[in-house]
């Protein structure tokens, strides 16, 4: 009598759930996106088309349609569905699963595919649990997760599934989605509406169908036709979706890095925005703004250096949220100025030869001659300061071993520019 309950309860959902579960595709050809991973010319949607598919872990934000392509899995291998939340299932809820896939594939040869929610909240006893069912073939996985499986699935359990990382839907996309939502409903759904949720809804199918669902209800309570007024009132502020310490925070920051590295300020500008919005901490936005200045911009702007400082210390002394302007300054500040990296390629060089050849020792002249006996040692001696006698003071100061080698090449860019063409004047050769 359960299963007769469990069918009639899943009828009614049909009619009567949110829309996004009316709606939802029930094969590939009706599913809307992730077209590079799952369309019909790719290995993996033949594969799910054949009844074949592998088991594999479905990376990407909410809404993409993880949960979706599990049960099209599940549908095209003729398999028994299973679903388990990792938030509140247990081993031995696991253990109950496999157990009833070795009934059903000794019994009849029905195959099981396992569902897991959110996989990365299972530790890695957990994770273990399943491992040998996986490896066996008794059940076929599918685990879903919005955090990077790479950070957060053991690499046992990792290895034995193929990866799937799913992309958010583009507008044109999510305006199919919600065209097939429309149609559910039996609402007009105008254009600049449609266009506005799509807008809104951050590649996010169910986000985008709630407000629609949410929308048109309010509309037809007020017998008013469906208009962008009620998309606003169902709308209200999205939430955003980040994570200091996971995947968010490291793809952001590198777009960050990189737009202030390849000069363009209103994306720097955004990913700022962007990684406040989210959260995140202040003074590592600061702090790889400082690095920015010397590692990309350095001598041929010192005063990026100068900027990025004072932004570091305006978010100790002024804090959130009017230091975002100082951060937005010198962010933007960074990412207009001329570019060279030819004083972090100078350290490093030189790192690198004090790593591989050991520390070599100053020049006698050039060491400490300040205590009594140094000269008797002959430290200092010989030594002219450029005060002195700038021509003779002019030589190489790099030890014995090392002479004639350079390590830092001024750029053309910049004052970096300048300092190059003022040593060409004066003699100083680059390598």
């Amino acid at each position: 009598m359960g299963d007769l309950f469990s069918d009639a309860a899943a009828e009614q959902a049909s009619h009567t759930g949110p829309l996004a579960h009316r709606v939802r595709p029930r094969t590939l050809d009706e599913l809307v996106g992730q077209r590079d991973v799952v369309g019909p010319e790719t290995a993996l949607g033949r594969a799910i088309a054949e009844g074949r598919a592998p088991s594999m872990i479905l990376h990407g934000p909410p809404g993409v349609g993880k949960t979706t392509i599990a049960r099209i899995v599940a549908e095209a291998s003729s398999a028994s569905f299973e679903e388990l939340s990792a938030v509140s299932a247990r081993i031995d809820d696991v253990r109950a699963v496999i157990a009833r896939a070795t009934d059903r594939l000794g019994g009849n040869g029905t195959r099981t595919l396992l569902f897991i929610d959110e996989i990365h909240r299972f530790d890695k006893r957990q994770q273990d649990s399943v491992l040998h069912a996986v490896e066996d073939g008794l059940v076929t996985l599918i685990g879903a997760t919005t955090e990077n499986p790479y950070f957060e699935v053991n690499q046992a359990l990792l290895s034995r599934c193929t990866v799937v990382e799913l992309e958010p839907l583009t507008l044109e996309e999510l305006e199919l989605v919600l065209a097939r939502g429309a149609r559910e409903l039996g609402a007009e759904l105008p254009v600049d509406v449609s266009t506005e949720i799509a807008r809104r809804s951050g590649g996010d199918a169910r986000t985008a169908l709630q407000t629609l669902e949410l929308a048109w209800e309010t509309a037809s309570a007020a017998g008013e036709p469906l208009a962008v007024g009620h998309v606003e009132d169902a709308a209200r502020k999205r939430p955003l979706r980040y994570d200091r310490a996971g995947d968010r925070h490291y793809d952001l920051a590198s777009a960050f890095i990189k737009s202030m590295r390849g000069g363009d300020p209103d994306a720097v500008v955004y990913y700022l925005a962007a990684m406040l919005e989210g959260g995140e901490d202040p003074r590592f936005l600061a702090r790889r703004i400082v690095i920015a200045a010397s590692e990309d911009v350095g001598d041929a702007d010192p005063n990026a250096l100068v900027v990025a400082v004072a932004a570091a210390q305006a978010v100790e002394h002024v804090g959130l949220p009017e230091a975002q302007l100082n951060l937005a300054q010198a962010a933007i500040y960074v990412a207009c100025a001329p570019k060279s990296n030819a004083t972090a390629q100078a350290i490093w060089r030189a790192r690198d030869d004090v790593r591989r050849e050991g520390i070599a020792a100053p020049p006698a002249e050039l060491r400490d001659a300040h205590y009594r006996g140094a000269e008797a040692r002959g430290h200092g001696v010989g030594y002219v300061s450029p005060h002195v006698d700038p021509a003779r003071a002019a030589g190489d100061h790099l030890p014995e071993g090392l002479r004639g080698r350079t390590y830092y090449v001024p750029s053309s860019t910049g004052e970096e520019g300048e300092e190059a063409r003022r040593d060409d004047r004066h003699g100083r050769q680059g390598a």
